[in-house]
């Protein structure tokens, strides 16, 4: 009998890549059965995709608690394990020369509305935990907990553009209005950049002089449907490797880049 991965999900909206997740999963195209969804959002509409199929699902509101504690900065309750100058050492979404105040507040509120978030997946144990559509940028304190071995990523993330270009919001938005002839998406697993970690696949279409952004979105999630499943039952097969690769710049100097390495492929 095959084991099949358990799969945690994190979303903010509709849902859409996770009703394609879970079709796969019960067709069998995946590996794998959900165990839980979460949510940022109390009116996230994908939580009515999951309601017949008795998963278990909570919503951690992000935005009351953000202003509660905005309003009272006494409220918050920090984990024991926090430390403000090891976040501030990893995180690297914010330029270097943000505010440091800024960054220290808000990587304690993100600290603090996160423990909530991993007290309430706590009772489901996972082996991979996807962001279908999550809008939430999650800090290092969180990302340290569910990666908790080196070179072990278990969080994956799709995203609307190709990777390493347009990362951040509006991936569609951003590769139309640059005049882009081909778009596309990517699946990466998550580390402490903006949409920066190491890619595990993607998938392109053209742009014609016809598209419009709402065209250019229905072709890139009819791709994101087919993408992120195929990448999941890749990490379920355990095919995805993660390596260490030397890449020479144009200045001629050299950097080690984390990648994803597919075990069967040349």
């Amino acid at each position: 009998m095959v084991t099949k991965i358990r799969i945690g999900a994190l979303i903010s909206g509709g849902g859409t890549n996770l009703q394609a997740i879970i079709d796969s999963c019960e067709s069998g195209k995946i590996c794998g059965e959900i165990v839980f969804v979460g949510t940022d959002n109390p009116d996230a509409q994908g939580l009515k995709r999951v309601a017949s199929r008795r998963i278990p699902t909570f919503v951690v509101d992000y935005k009351s608690a953000i202003k509660n504690f905005n309003n009272d900065l006494n409220k918050i309750e920090l984990p024991d394990d926090f430390n403000i100058n090891d976040l501030l050492l990893k995180y690297s979404v914010f330029p270097a020369d943000a505010d440091l105040e800024k960054t220290k507040k808000f990587l304690t509120l993100r600290a603090a509305i996160e423990k909530k978030l991993l007290d309430e997946m706590r009772p489901y144990p996972f082996d991979l935990l996807i962001l279908a559509g999550f809008m939430r940028i999650l800090s290092p304190y969180f990302i340290d907990k569910i990666n908790s071995e080196p070179d072990n990523f278990r969080i994956m993330n799709i995203h609307p553009a190709l990777l390493p270009a347009f990362p951040g919001l509006d991936g569609y938005g951003d590769t139309f209005r640059y005049g882009c002839k081909i778009g596309g998406c990517t699946v990466h697993f998550i580390d402490y950049g903006e949409d920066s970690g190491p890619i595990i696949g993607q998938r392109a279409f053209p742009i014609q002089e016809n598209d419009t952004l709402n065209t250019i979105k229905k072709k890139g999630l009819a791709l994101e449907w087919e993408l992120y499943p195929s990448c999941i039952q890749m990490f379920a097969q355990n095919r995805l490797q993660i390596v260490k690769k030397i890449f020479e710049l144009d200045s001629g100097e050299k950097v080690i880049r984390t990648v994803v390495k597919i075990k069967g492929e040349s």
